[in-house]
């Protein structure tokens, strides 16, 4: 297994060849030239063409944007920043965490994609990852499908259903060694939505912001009654003057009940371990991104 210092040893050498990809002025190219300096901060060794697979996905997601509901943020370099940026700082994380390997297969479920993130750009820049993209939207199953088709991302499947329905899929369930979600729902409903696609001993990693530990807190009970234990969570490694994320870690452990995950909708109204019924006037959709 690498340590950190071994991991993408080429990406100095890397960075300075997307110079030629990042001329551009405005701010097209703004967002280019943040996305190679960002690259090279986290280390991530990226040729030309597979950085301009990653500019191309944030054009796609601009120009989807309205059209499949994807995110309120529009701009190329908020994208790149918001978007694909911190997509590519998680694929970081669980590198320096040694949870993945450089150029070492794993199959990973992206759920609740939306815009195909942290999915994409995670499969982008590790081709070796066999990801399924699952979505419940329309719209936006059928955004992943182009951008896929765009991309020539051929082994990247996805996966129009809820994920309460995705995990009593045969071909679904408990097949993946890490589930990622990202904006999706608080992490006492995300784990009876992601639990049941993980094999024995696999993780769920998925990014929370200041209330990371107080969603850790609440979702004690849901953890352990899918056979789950929460691991040390892990810092995301944004760039200065960010503010801090966490990676909170979920590991499948126990058996896993026949019955979960219950129907679609249960979770999110009334999640594992709580006696009472949401708030009135919570919300269950995932937050603007």
């Amino acid at each position: 297994m690498p340590s950190v210092s071994e991991v993408d040893t080429r990406s100095g050498d890397s960075t300075r060849s997307h110079a030629a990809l990042t001329g551009g002025d405005g701010e097209a190219g703004r967002a280019a030239a943040w996305l190679a300096s960002e690259i090279g901060r986290l280390r991530i060794a990226a040729d030309p063409p597979m950085h301009q697979q990653l500019i191309s996905f944030g054009t796609l997601i601009a120009t989807g944007a309205a059209r499949a509901g994807l995110t309120s943020v529009r701009d190329p370099l908020g994208i790149a920043r918001r978007h694909v940026g911190e997509s590519l700082a998680l694929l970081a994380a669980l590198r320096r965490a040694q949870v993945l390997e450089v150029g070492r297969p794993a199959r990973v479920v992206d759920v609740g994609s939306g815009a195909g993130l942290p999915g994409i750009p995670m499969r982008l820049a590790e081709p070796a990852l066999r990801t399924v993209l699952v979505e419940s939207n329309r719209r936006r199953c059928a955004f992943l499908t182009e951008s896929c088709v765009s991309l020539g991302l051929d082994d990247v499947q996805v996966v129009c259903a809820r994920a309460e329905e995705a995990g009593h899929d045969p071909d679904l369930r408990e097949r993946f060694d890490i589930a990622v979600a990202r904006a999706v729902a608080p992490l006492a409903v995300l784990v009876e939505y992601a639990l049941p696609l993980l094999a024995p001993g696999a993780l769920l990693a998925a990014p929370k912001g200041s209330r990371a530990g107080q969603e850790l807190a609440d979702a004690d009970r849901a953890i352990r009654a899918l056979g789950g234990e929460a691991l040390a969570p892990l810092p995301l490694p944004l760039p200065a003057g960010t503010p801090p994320q966490l990676v909170l870690l979920v590991r499948r452990v126990g058996d896993l009940p026949a019955e979960l995950p219950r129907r679609p909708g249960i979770p999110a109204r009334r999640p594992l371990g709580t006696a009472t019924r949401r708030r009135r006037g919570a919300s269950t959709d995932r937050p603007p991104l």
